[in-house]
């Protein structure tokens, strides 16, 4: 791990274009901005993992496969 030392309105850059600005400083808090591109997802960690973990079991769960989605359902016994 990288571990650098910024003050408020200091930047860093990661590749050629995003870059992470400390706006604030309060205590043990810290308020980042950060510059990217649209097509850059950024997210928090603790989202991050939990659409990954979502991600996982809904594609490991019992589900129709995309071969019974193409087939016409029965018509239901009214």
């Amino acid at each position: 791990m990288l571990v650098l030392s910024r003050k408020r309105d200091q930047s860093i850059m990661v590749g050629n274009d995003v870059r992470i600005t400390i706006v604030e400083v309060r205590g043990d808090t810290v308020q980042l901005g950060i510059e990217a591109p649209r097509k850059v997802a950024i997210y928090r960690e603790e989202i991050y993992t939990a659409i990954q973990n979502a991600n996982r079991e809904a594609a490991s769960g019992p589900g129709e496969t995309v071969r019974e989605l193409g087939r016409p359902k029965p018509p239901s016994g009214s």
